[in-house]
């Protein structure tokens, strides 16, 4: 669905100053049926990826390809559904209003329109909002109806920066729930997000990106079995943890939590020799997802 071979962009003053190099020689490919995350520190080169996935830029050297096309003669084709990290929709239109008139400029049929704006409407949960103009929303709310304009296009690409940005716990955990909905086996969605956490919930794969080059990308959620941690071990009261793991900290003000830094096996292996002493293990989880540790590993200090 998406291939970028060899993408450089640089963005030159228009008087004097110095050239800044935003991506550099990057290469992938998505394909579709994917959730696709993009991670990387400030300016590592997100936003600049997604505009040239977007046909808003072009690239200085490389070649991108979405659907077989060009970005741009793709997006003109067939539409894109698209959350920008920052939303902006004209503050003295209602929620309604607001989405009826995106809805006409995203070609949804006019026969279609209120069904699907009222769907959207229901499933984000802005139908006490629908006659509130845009500027009197809150923060998240106004995520909200973001999102529900990126959806209101039935696309075989969905690109949402920054997705659940102002959004509360409960609405970023619907969120999750919306993505999910959202999978087909001809979709893509990519998610650019600084979240990582939901990204190793939602993402496929993640790209991590850092000053501009693709440093790796992780199949979120997979781990290895010589992966050192650290690991966090919650017990019963009382056990006698450093009888197994010498070295073990225990975590201030969490009775009964210690910190473990040892490869997963020899961490199974000791758990099990706890058990078998008549300890209750009532937890047991890495510190850090193995995306975390990836982006740490990738991007260093600038984590």
């Amino acid at each position: 669905m998406i291939a970028l071979e060899g993408i450089a962009k640089t963005y030159r003053p228009l008087f004097g100053g110095r050239s800044v190099h935003a991506l550099r020689d990057l290469t992938l490919t998505v394909e579709r049926g994917e959730v696709f995350g993009i991670a990387g520190p400030n300016g590592a080169g997100k936003s600049t990826l997604l505009s040239l996935l977007l046909g808003v830029l072009y690239p200085t050297a490389g070649t991108i390809r979405v659907g077989g096309h060009g970005p741009r003669e793709y997006v003109e084709r067939n539409g894109v559904g698209y959350l920008t990290e920052l939303v902006a929709i004209p503050p003295r239109w209602t929620v309604d209003s607001a989405l009826r008139r995106y809805a006409a400029l995203a070609g949804v049929p006019a026969v279609d329109r209120r069904g699907r704006v009222d769907a959207l409407i229901e499933s984000l949960g802005l139908g006490e909002h629908r006659r509130k103009q845009v500027r009197q929303l809150s923060k998240g709310n106004l995520q909200r109806l973001g999102l529900a304009q990126a959806l209101l296009r039935d696309s075989e690409l969905l690109v949402l920066d920054e997705p659940t940005h102002g959004l509360d716990p409960l609405w970023t955990s619907r969120f999750r729930d919306i993505v999910e909905a959202e999978r087909r086996p001809d979709r893509v969605i990519v998610i650019a997000s600084h979240n990582l956490d939901e990204l190793e919930r939602l993402a496929d794969r993640v790209a991590i990106l850092h000053q501009g080059r693709l440093e790796r990308i992780v199949v979120a959620g997979s781990r290895t079995t010589d992966d050192a941690g650290p690991y966090r071990v919650v017990v019963s009261r009382g056990a006698d943890v450093a009888s197994v793991f010498p070295a073990a900290e225990a975590v201030v003000g969490r009775p009964g939590e210690f910190r473990i830094m040892s490869g997963l096996v020899e961490v199974n292996r000791g758990i099990g020799r706890l058990i078998a002493a008549g300890t209750t293990v009532e937890a047991f989880y890495p510190e850090r997802s193995r995306l975390e540790s990836e982006f740490r590993n990738a991007v260093g200090e600038d984590a």
